[in-house]
């Protein structure tokens, strides 16, 4: 990986999660999240290994990567990439989709215009928050264009799409204790394994990766108030540090002490394009 100094990470203000970054040689190393991922290249090659293959975004071009797709990130030319990206919960675009199941963009690069419309909503400001009904126009947008991508998909029925948000707000009262699919199984009267094929296809990860993602925002947080990994791992359900700092790489391609220099030095940065 490169020096951290020539590395930086901004998060734009409001409770869309978006970032501006800036990456010289290696960025992030393999990891996964839950969300989508929507983006585009600004500057330099963004290079990242998605689905069996290495993908290249050049200026311009749409990254749009599937939730729990395992994936890396890094320059593809030597020089520094820079890029800004939009992390679009799966449940928000199933609310526009009226329970179909997730569309995936499976080249994870994009030149759709459609796309393209929607996701510059998204990305065009980060001197403020979002209004709530800017992101929903452009999220009926976005959906709109993944779908017809993708080819459209299947349709999850009601019951277990209720079974699935039941089972999500379980997980979400018992992030700090241990359960298995059986305790979800009883707290939603549905079997353990449709369940949980119906939450992968409702919320783009596993119940067991949805519950470390969770973790994991509470994790971070106490990072950036300075409290140490120990501290953070025994307030977060991991079993110690090592267990923590092994989630976190793979969930977010940093150690955790990176990952904190990494957001830090972004201030001294300006992100205007």
């Amino acid at each position: 990986m490169a020096d951290v100094v020539q590395n930086w990470l901004f998060r734009a203000p409001g409770d869309i999660d978006r970032i501006e970054a800036c990456f010289t040689g290696a960025a992030f190393g393999p990891h996964r999240h839950d969300t989508y991922a929507v983006g585009v290249t600004l500057k330099g090659v963004q290079s990242f290994d998605y689905r069996g293959e290495t993908r290249h975004s050049l200026p311009g071009q749409l990254v749009v990567l599937h939730p729990d797709e395992r994936h890396d990130g890094r320059s593809g030319d030597g020089e520094s990439f820079r890029y800004r990206t939009a992390y679009v919960r799966p449940t928000d675009i199933q609310e526009v989709l009226g329970g179909r199941t997730l569309p995936l963009v499976d080249g994870g690069v994009s030149d759709d215009a459609r796309l393209a419309a929607a996701v510059n909503g998204l990305l065009a400001d980060y001197d403020r928050p979002l209004a709530l009904l800017e992101y929903q126009d452009a999220l009926v947008g976005i959906a709109g264009a993944l779908e017809a991508i993708s080819g459209g998909g299947g349709v999850i029925r009601r019951a277990n799409r209720e079974a699935a948000r039941t089972a999500r707000d379980y997980i979400h009262s018992c992030l700090d204790e241990a359960f298995s699919l059986r305790e979800l199984e009883q707290a939603t009267g549905h079997d353990r394994w449709q369940l949980s094929r119906d939450f992968r296809a409702m919320f783009g990860s596993s119940p067991y990766r949805y519950l470390i993602l969770r973790r994991l925002e509470k994790a971070q947080g106490m990072l950036l108030e300075g409290r140490t990994g120990a501290e953070v791992a025994a307030a977060c359900g991991f079993s110690d540090q090592s267990h923590f700092g092994r989630q976190f790489r793979d969930t977010y391609g940093l150690a955790p002490k990176v990952w904190v220099r990494t957001i830090k030095s972004a201030h001294d940065h300006s992100i205007r394009a």
